[in-house]
């Protein structure tokens, strides 16, 4: 199906039809957003002398939808201009407007009846061949496209989208009855490539695939909690970050949802699954009635499974719904011995056989949950999918699981998995059992870089489709490994492009990294052709290591110091001037040191969802590896493009003075950080690695010269230098900053000044690095740097002192 999607309509602009509709918007397609016509003015209307014929009036509530959406944080969208790109109006005068899309999304109220009258009124003015689907949630597809012609069924079916649809990556596809095949291959593409989703084909049963085992799974917690005496904490506890899952665990999450979503699915699978083995499971506890009855629905109402108040002195406390007594009480702090055991395992994957082995209530917990969600989930095949790994996928992408319910079990093991669930009176399905004596004991496997799963129709092992556009790097880490050290594996990608994979805590900079990458420029320019820098990580890279740069100043090894910043300095010319093509793969946080590396290399490639910034004012010093003399470059490079030079050299000092963070890989292009017709930006995470191998190829076979390392960067000596010191001592003066960010603010002014020469005058980056390495060091022997970075070391937040 060769179809291109240049305009979509979305019929419906509530919260999800809004982000729907913003998402589309990200990705650079034309967007039709209507919804229905106010039956009645408001106060504000009346004061106004407005009908309900008025264009403002008919469009009121379209309008609020968008413009609160477009509020809202985190934002739906990457870059407010692309709001533009969004054209709202209303279903009865604008409704004609839907001939002219590819791809019409309904996203009205989860009523089988509404859905059917809108598709009734929407077929009227659909042109043959446009795609309609419905985001529903759970409601069959085989009853909303009933009555409808022949045409309109063949390209219908559901498209569900994960609230918020800009953040999570799940995208099910639902088909009806008589959905063209040629028309979920489509989507099923379209998902991955075009809108950066994980695409999974679902059945039509009821929540689909990620919230019929979501819900199990939270549902399957709420009476857990009560047979084992737990408390709030202590499940969220052991259900959150220390098995791969958001921090909110699972009754904060709960919270951030709304329990009455939740409650509304759960009773949606309670009245449709009625031959559900654990059909009774989904039947609400008492105490979520009594929350309903309460509206303690999160959030939404200020109050849930925790609930925010202001006690003595206005501090803020929160506080945790005690499930036995049903009041709130003061936070309780969760322990457990078991946990403790897994302070030392980094990777999540690892932990699982030592958190079922666990001899405490944490071990029981781990016992009890896993047992019960590998038996419930072998047993929805073929009910909901015929294949194990879109289970998998869906949860990660849906729900935010850093693995999957089977990758979870081949982590404990099959048989132990087995085992423990004979212990806790879970059965599996049988095809478990067939598979085990079969002699396959794993449900995935890699071979020559691609991922194998058990394929239960066929019994036998098959290749997961869809990996030919990625490139895994859990994959090939082993098999492809060229060097390895404690900071970094390097990776070869194939046809002469190596990777340079951080292998530190938070991906953080140190010393070990550093090697690693002058090791991987050096084997480049001997015997491959370019070099990626890039992971696969929830992070790229959150900056330098900071806790080296304390113990040196507390030390007073300055020497040392000054050593390890013109290394790090050293490393960064060198990811700009070598002989080879270096790309920059930014993803999730960089931030810092690692924000430095991607201003340095020849080529960005970054995710869209990438928060790139230069945050060390936070720890009291200026950027030190390069970041202060960048921005003092490309200031200069933008002199040439406008006249006021002093406000171009402003802008980028306000950039790290403020420690501005993009929300989104485009804002930074606004921050000078990405840099337009040179850096690129890929909404699927997933391609990223293969993409920026694809440029380096590209880069090394045009002809990839080294360049000439720069002597012709203009500075602007005093007259910057005095405009920015002004601005600073006026800033401390009025309570804006504190003593001693007026002092960061006045070395970074020094640098990006270029010094206090008499006039402008053309430097060398040289000349930069080193009054920028000087700056940092002197900053580095105050005694409130060091508080700032003990403070960022033990809490992870700035302190401001």
């Amino acid at each position: 199906m060769n179809k291109h999607i240049k305009k979509v309509a979305v019929i419906g602009s509530g919260i999800m039809g809004s982000g729907i509709a913003c998402h589309f918007a990200n990705i650079g397609v034309e967007v039709l957003l209507l919804d229905i016509v106010p039956r009645e003015l408001d106060e504000r209307e009346k004061a106004k002398g407005l009908t309900l014929e008025d264009k403002i009036v008919r469009n009121r509530l379209v309008n609020n939808s968008l413009a609160g959406a477009l509020k809202s944080k985190p934002s739906p969208i990457y870059h407010q201009k692309f709001a533009q790109r969004i054209t709202t109006g209303n279903l009865e005068d604008d409704i004609s407007k839907v001939s002219k899309v590819d791809w019409i999304i309904e996203v009205v109220v989860e009523r089988l009846d509404i859905k059917k009258m809108v598709f009734e009124n929407l077929e009227k003015h659909r042109t043959l061949g446009t795609l309609i689907t419905s985001n529903t949630s759970g409601i069959p597809i085989k009853f909303m496209s009933e009555g409808r012609s022949e045409d309109f069924q063949k390209h219908f079916c559901g498209t569900h989208f994960f609230n918020p649809a800009r953040y999570l990556k799940l995208f099910e596809i639902i088909p009806g009855p008589k959905t063209s095949s040629a028309v979920l291959d489509f989507l099923n593409g379209y998902g991955e490539k075009f809108l950066g989703k994980t695409s999974v084909v679902a059945k039509d049963t009821p929540a689909f695939i990620g919230n019929r085992i979501g819900i199990f799974s939270i549902q399957s917690l709420f009476h857990m909690v009560k047979e084992m005496g737990m408390t709030v904490e202590e499940v969220d506890k052991l259900s959150g970050p220390v098995i791969g899952r958001p921090k909110s665990a699972t009754f904060r999450t709960v919270d951030v949802v709304g329990l009455d979503t939740l409650v509304h699915v759960a009773n949606g699978i309670y009245e449709n699954c009625t031959n559900d083995e654990k059909h009774e499971l989904f039947k609400l506890p008492d105490f979520i009635s009594t929350m309903m009855e309460n509206k303690w629905l999160g959030s939404k109402t200020g109050q849930g499974f925790y609930k925010k108040v202001k006690g003595d002195g206005g501090k803020s406390e929160i506080l945790t719904l005690d499930l036995d007594t049903m009041d709130y009480r003061s936070k309780k702090s969760a322990k457990f011995a078991t946990l403790e055991l897994t302070k030392t395992i980094d990777k999540v994957v690892d932990r699982f056989e030592v958190l079922v082995s666990g001899k405490d209530k944490a071990g029981e917990f781990y016992r009890k949950s896993f047992a019960a969600l590998f038996a419930y989930v072998s047993r929805r095949i073929p009910e909901i999918t015929d294949e194990l790994y879109k289970i998998d996928d869906a949860m990660k992408a849906g729900f935010g699981w850093e693995h999957g319910p089977f990758q979870i079990w081949d982590a404990i093991g099959l048989e132990k998995g087995l085992a423990i669930m004979k212990d806790e009176g879970q059965e599996p399905a049988t095809w478990v059992s067939e598979m085990a004596a079969a002699g396959i004991n794993s449900f995935y496997s890699v071979k020559e870089g691609a991922t194998y799963f058990y394929d239960i129709p066929k019994k036998s092992i098959e290749k997961v489709p869809g990996q030919d556009s990625f490139i895994i790097l859990d994959n090939i880490r082993k098999s492809n490994e060229v060097f390895k050290n404690s900071g970094v594996v390097i990776e070869d990608l194939g046809d002469g492009i190596l990777n340079v994979e951080f292998q530190s805590k938070m991906n953080t900079i140190g010393g070990d990294v550093l090697a690693g990458l002058n090791k991987a420029i050096d084997l480049a320019e001997k015997d491959y052709q370019g070099l990626v820098v890039g992971n696969q990580a929830a992070n790229f890279s959150v900056g330098a290591n900071i806790g080296m740069i304390f113990m040196m100043a507390v030390e007073q090894e300055y020497d040392e110091l000054n050593m390890a910043i013109k290394m790090f300095q050293d490393t960064m010319m060198r990811m700009r001037y070598s002989a080879i093509p270096t790309v920059s793969a930014p993803h999730g946080m960089c931030l810092g040191g690692g924000c430095e590396l991607s201003l340095h290399a020849d080529k960005v490639v970054a995710a869209a969802e990438t928060y790139i910034g230069l945050v060390e004012f936070g720890v009291g010093v200026i950027p030190g590896g390069g970041g202060s003399k960048e921005f003092a470059l490309r200031a200069a490079d933008t002199f040439k493009k406008n006249d006021v030079e002093l406000n171009v050299l402003q802008e980028y000092f306000l950039t790290i003075g403020m420690a501005k963070v993009s929300t989104s890989a485009y804002e930074a292009f606004d921050l000078g950080i990405l840099q337009k017709g040179k850096d690129i930006v890929v909404v699927n995470k997933d391609r990223q690695i293969a993409t920026a191998k694809e440029y380096a190829k590209l880069m090394a076979e045009g002809g990839y010269t080294q360049p000439v390392r720069r002597k012709d960067i203009k500075v602007l000596g005093k007259q910057a230098l005095g405009m920015f010191l002004v601005g600073t001592d006026a800033m401390e003066a009025s309570h804006y900053i504190s003593e001693h960010d007026h002092k960061i603010a006045n070395k970074l002014a020094y640098v990006m000044a270029g010094g206090d020469l008499s006039e402008p005058t053309f430097v060398s980056e040289q000349y930069l690095l080193d009054i920028e390495r000087e700056a940092f060091l002197s900053l580095c022997t105050e005694r409130k740097t060091l508080e700032r970075i003990q403070h960022m070391l033990k809490t992870g937040k700035p302190l401001r002192n």
